[in-house]
């Protein structure tokens, strides 16, 4: 089955139903047996059936399905956001004494839980640098328990060799996991390439019209009950009018990420010919440090990429922002409009330092016409350049 047919098709079944195309919305808390004897072997392994809300219902189960079969998993669990994803897939596998590794241009959010929640804990973090590769295997300790990938790195695009990490994290025994939302389900395939859970912010592309909070993880055979387990454990649910959106979202994720990837990667080559650029951070450009392993691992590329300006003011950039049309500013991105917010990387890098001509501007280019960008863009560099 091709891409575009499984996203249309996956977690759907009319015919259980009554014939309707979308999954049932299922606004369930409290669920009825109808004798001791069912209540009593709800428990036991067989279809499924609905136990309590929080458990699953019809609603949950069709977008876990969907985005299991999409990206090659052998299941799902779904999170109330992106950020509860991570950290309920770190919580499954970390305990009191273990170590971390976490890509030191992970994102923002998952660095605060391991220096806050899991250092509380007892759980040890070294940050890595996204280059190393295979040498991420120097850094291993006999209690290396998970090694955190991100790919390409948040603000500043960063690709990682997954393949060569994985391989080296598993000759010690440890279990790997990414935050794929920039690539989504559709442009890049972790499990396919070694990785053991792959993590969305399905609040970005999956729902795609910025109006859902979602998180989703991803698992292989070996490592899908003990994530489930601490999924149960923990108590975590997502409103069925939630997953509803976002089932709504998944089927058209092919048709709307191919136009992110086109005006995408149009604006970025636009942003470098400027001269107020200095460089753009996008891997699918072909002079991108990282373009190689991208076109080697990754089918697409989404609409999310930084560029630097060249050294200017604080308040030049505001000036150019805080005239914007069409660019929204805004911490999320995934959805059918374009954003734009300035980024400072150096403030927490630990393992590695950034260093740059200027500022870092991240740009999400959305649905827009791109001529009606670029003219709002070319407005707000005028600004920029009065200002100095």
């Amino acid at each position: 089955m091709k891409e575009d047919t499984k996203i249309v098709s996956a977690g759907r079944d009319p015919k259980a139903h009554g014939g309707a195309v979308n999954p049932p919305v299922y606004h369930a808390s409290t669920i009825l047996f109808p004798t001791v004897a069912d209540l009593e072997n709800r428990h036991v392994p067989g279809p499924r059936r609905m136990q309590y809300g929080r458990r699953g219902t019809p609603t949950t189960w069709a977008l876990e399905d969907a985005l299991a079969e999409i990206e090659g998993g052998a299941g799902c669990a779904l999170y109330p956001s992106g950020l509860a994803a991570v950290t309920g897939a770190l919580l499954a596998f970390l305990k009191a004494g273990d170590h971390l590794l976490m890509v030191d241009t992970v994102y923002y959010p998952t660095r605060v839980f391991c220096d806050g929640v899991l250092k509380r804990f007892g759980v040890e973090t070294t940050y890595y640098d996204p280059h190393l590769g295979a040498d991420v295997v120097k850094l291993m300790k006999p209690n290396t328990r998970v090694v955190y990938c991100e790919a390409p790195g948040s603000l500043t695009f960063e690709m990682q060799d997954i393949p060569a990490t994985a391989q080296a994290a598993k000759s010690k025994g440890a279990i790997t996991m990414i935050d794929n939302t920039w690539a989504s389900p559709l442009f890049f395939k972790p499990l396919a390439h070694g990785i053991d859970i792959s993590i969305h912010a399905g609040t970005k592309y999956i729902v795609g019209h910025s109006d859902a909070m979602l998180g989703a993880c991803i698992a292989n055979q070996a490592t899908i009950a003990t994530l489930r387990t601490a999924w149960n454990e923990i108590g975590y649910a997502v409103g069925p009018d939630d997953v509803y959106l976002a089932q709504r979202g998944l089927r058209t994720l092919g048709v709307r990420l191919r136009q992110h990837q086109v005006s995408g990667i149009a604006m970025a080559n636009w942003f470098k010919a400027r001269p107020e650029v200095a460089r753009v951070l996008h891997p699918a450009l072909p002079d991108d440090p990282g373009h190689k392993i991208w076109k080697r691992d990754f089918t697409g590329a989404s609409g999310l990429f930084s560029i630097i300006l060249k050294p200017c003011k604080e308040q030049a950039v505001a000036a150019m922002l805080d005239g914007l049309e069409y660019f929204g500013m805004g911490f999320s991105w995934g959805g059918y409009e374009s954003l734009c917010v300035p980024s400072h990387p150096e403030k927490s890098r630990t393992a590695t330092r950034w260093q740059a001509e200027g500022p870092i501007l991240r740009f999400h280019i959305g649905l827009e016409d791109i001529e009606d960008l670029k003219a709002d863009l070319d407005a707000g560099f005028a600004r920029l350049r009065k200002v100095g």
